[in-house]
């Protein structure tokens, strides 16, 4: 059984060690064999170990966005400063737009995105900025107009996935806080100045729409002969779990019993180690097979000279990627207010670093200022700091200078994985370490917004 994580496409070129892995397995003659082939994410992903039925998730119908355009989603900063040019992208060339305003719902680009101050410079070219935001987050702080937003707790909901035997019933807990609003009735108002408020809601209220979608999910599960209760038994209930199936699940092993009645989903059908599509592109570092290519940054570079720290970025144990992170449990994992960083002991002797130093951490593009944690379950040359501390820059609105609060994003380069993904590939990314010099500004990122009578 070969597998990989996810983070391993994360890097400059990454799409190629998963294609590698794929045309190994291939090559082993295991795709299709139960404990056997390839599969990844597995450390990530629910729903491993978990026999499932193969049934959608409760959720509306898919709308295609009229106007035909479409980014990558790393690749936000090239859309902003790149008006009129073209984006390549999976043998596609895609005309950037020129981006006027923009209205964010959901997701924190101030977050996942890599090399902050270049984004924030591109953000900056927009004229107007709304956000629907519950938390006074980065992207709310660098909006012009926020629309404060319900979290899970202040509205009905249906709690669902593709990859979960259960429905769950998501009650309201407590009222609206201080004028806080659904996403759904904020963007009917806007629908309504607009003249189709009855198109956008299709009259219906929340209790409406979540009885509606939960009907189109029971439709959904009758056509493949499974039962569920109506929607009154399952509010009431709080849950609906579907009976697991009878059979283990194995992945592609009617396509390895019948190669020609079950195709992959694949230009050819086959696992292609060979493809001619990709081979026609004509992208140099994504030939039409797996190959290794350097990337700009790695401990093999002529730039690791002057940065030979590799500094890789995970998730959170004590938050879920920028959510919570105000709260008492990611506060504890900090040190002085900052985020961690690990260290091998040898690194941290050579630069004369103590066990809960504060460190500035930089390279071309930026700095932080991180806590550190010394431990010998790093190899010497790789640090590694967790996402999620909500970027605090020591002046703020600035596009430069240091983030006093520990996002390594900072840091991270924009690159895409290649011209192929076009994916974001944070994990190619050199750095070095100094003592912090003197006292760090503090980390005011958590505060709330003023507020004007």
């Amino acid at each position: 059984m070969l597998t990989a994580t996810w983070s391993l496409q994360r890097a400059e070129n990454g799409e190629q060690p998963w294609w590698a892995l794929i045309a190994l397995g291939a090559m082993l003659g295991g795709i299709g064999k139960p404990g056997q082939g390839v599969a990844f994410g597995y450390g990530s992903m629910n729903g491993m170990g978990t026999p499932r039925q193969e049934l959608p998730s409760v959720g509306g119908v898919p709308v295609r966005n009229p106007c035909g355009s479409y980014i990558p989603v790393a690749r936000v900063t090239e859309l902003l400063e790149r008006p009129g040019e073209v984006l390549q992208y999976n043998g596609r060339d895609l005309t950037l737009p020129d981006i006027r305003m923009i209205w964010w719902a959901g997701g924190n680009p101030f977050h996942h995105h890599q090399d902050l101050a270049r984004l924030l410079r591109g953000w900056n070219r927009a004229e107007t900025v709304i956000v629907q935001e519950p938390w006074w987050t980065a992207v709310a702080r660098h909006a012009d107009i926020v629309l404060p937003a319900t979290t899970s707790l202040e509205r009905n909901d249906i709690m669902s996935s593709s990859r979960d035997r259960f429905v769950r019933a998501m009650h309201q807990a407590i009222p609206p806080v201080d004028g806080a609003r659904n996403d759904a009735d904020i963007l009917a108002d806007v629908a309504d100045a607009l003249g189709y408020r009855a198109a956008f809601t299709e009259q219906r209220d929340e209790m409406a729409w979540l009885t509606h979608l939960y009907g189109r999910w029971r439709q959904a599960c009758a056509e493949r002969g499974i039962e569920t209760p109506h929607f009154d038994e399952f509010w009431a209930k709080g849950h609906v779990e579907i009976v697991p199936p009878e059979t283990e699940y194995t992945q592609f092993v009617d396509f390895a019993r019948d190669p020609a009645e079950h195709p992959l989903n694949t230009p050819s059908g086959k696992v292609e180690i060979y493809s001619e599509t990709i081979a026609s592109f004509g992208y140099e570092e994504a030939p039409g097979h797996p190959v290794w290519r350097a990337p700009r940054e790695y401990l093999g570079a002529e730039l690791a000279e002057r940065y030979p720290l590799h500094l890789l970025s995970f998730q959170p144990a004590t938050r879920l990627h920028g959510q919570l992170d105000p709260g008492r449990v990611a506060a504890a994992s900090k040190i002085a207010g900052r985020e961690p960083i690990h260290m091998h002991p040898d690194d941290a002797a050579s630069r004369g670093l103590r066990d809960g130093d504060l460190l500035r951490v930089f390279n071309d593009r930026g700095a932080i200022c991180a806590g550190l944690r010394i431990t010998p379950d790093i190899r010497p040359g790789v640090v590694a700091m967790a996402t999620g501390a909500w970027w605090n820059p020591s002046r703020p609105g600035a596009t430069e200078g240091e983030c006093v609060h520990g996002n390594p994003n900072v840091l991270t380069h924009h690159h895409g994985t290649s011209r192929l993904g076009q994916g974001s590939a944070a994990q190619s990314c050199l750095v070095q370490i100094e003592r912090w010099p003197g006292e760090p500004p503090p980390v005011t990122v958590h505060a709330p917004p003023p507020r004007v009578a």
